[in-house]
């Protein structure tokens, strides 16, 4: 069942399944499906992915590599390398750069793709390079940062497409062991140090998880408030902002302004641990954080799909703005 291979514990079978340890057989494998017309579903660890209750009748292909090299301020990650893994391992390394990223769920491979970014730092900001094999033309390639459609909130030219499979990454981080700059005021404040400044790389990832724990982004198989896929909902980006939402806090955007969509479903009349009266009381949203809509133990995706409609709609009546998944929906919809 796919449930057992993704954070919110949701989805069906899957017709077949293959956990690949090496990039050339993940490659030869994806390619050999292709070239039959099979359908193919690649996934890491299952952090951003909600899947159908019908599941995929196609192949599954989980993404096990483990590659990770240094190479002086440079670290390379094959895609299936657990992301909190790189954390650590580069800390005790001497490397700084990635501290604010602690505590993430999911794998390497999945970094790119949702631009993963926390506590002020995005991936985009330490990526170097990464490898990534193209479906459509069958061969790898070697991208420069630029290539990846960076820019607007949590946007890159891997979201909601299959086209391509990132292989591995390539981060150019610093020999220190004092963080760059905390730029996000809530961890400056944790840390107990002006916004701007610096603190041991050490300090920086203790604070990072104990904000993300306060908030219930640690995975936590006891914690139904972990079973999600973080934030279900994405900041929505407007080029204008409709007067009904002049109140929501706004945030400049290279595609217009971005608003806050926690904010939103808050004042929309849906707070932290809204629906445990709904339905049967199998969904609902997190009671630490706003955004994440959780399984408390037993719910379907179709529940679950259900009441994010039911969220979407009351923002959408409230505010006159729509908001969109951030996760992948896989053989599921809203409605």
């Amino acid at each position: 069942m796919l449930a057992e291979l993704t954070t919110m514990r949701l989805g069906g079978p899957a017709g077949e399944y293959e956990a690949v340890r090496t990039t050339e057989d993940l490659v030869a494998l994806i390619r050999e499906a292709d070239a039959a017309g099979k359908p193919v579903l690649v996934l890491g660890g299952g952090s951003n992915l909600v899947v159908g209750d019908q599941g995929f009748e196609g192949l599954v292909v989980q993404v096990a590599t483990s590659g990770l090299t240094v190479h002086g301020e440079r670290v390379t990650v094959e895609a299936g390398v657990e992301w909190d893994t790189v954390v650590t391992t580069c800390l005790d390394a001497g490397l700084a750069g990635l501290e604010p990223l602690s505590g993430i769920p999911g794998s390497t491979g999945g970094t790119p793709v949702q631009n993963v970014g926390a506590y002020g730092t995005l991936t985009s900001d330490l990526l170097s390079r990464l490898t990534v094999y193209d479906r459509v033309t069958g061969t790898i390639e070697q991208w420069a940062p630029e290539g990846c459609g960076f820019g607007s909130h949590r946007q890159s030219v891997f979201k909601h497409t299959d086209r391509y499979v990132v292989l591995d990454v390539t981060f150019q981080l610093t020999r220190s062991t004092r963080s760059h700059p905390i730029r996000y005021a809530g961890l400056a404040q944790r840390l107990g140090i002006a916004p701007g400044a610096t603190a041991p790389t050490r300090d920086v990832r203790d604070a990072v998880l104990a904000l993300r724990r306060k908030s219930g982004m640690i995975l936590d198989a006891d914690d139904h408030d972990t079973w999600s896929v973080g934030s279900f909902f994405i900041n929505p980006v407007l080029t204008s902002v409709p007067d009904k939402a002049r109140d929501c806090p706004q945030y400049p955007d290279p595609a217009g302004i971005k608003l806050s969509a926690a904010w939103l479903i808050d004042h929309a009349g849906f707070p932290r641990g809204y629906g445990h009266d709904w339905g049967r009381g199998a969904v609902a949203l997190s009671s630490r954080h706003a955004l994440a809509v959780t399984n408390r133990g037993d719910a379907t995706t179709a529940e679950v799909m259900k009441f994010a409609a039911h969220i979407q709609e009351g923002v959408e009546q409230r505010f006159d703005i729509r908001l969109g998944p951030e996760c992948d929906l896989v053989n599921c919809k809203f409605g």
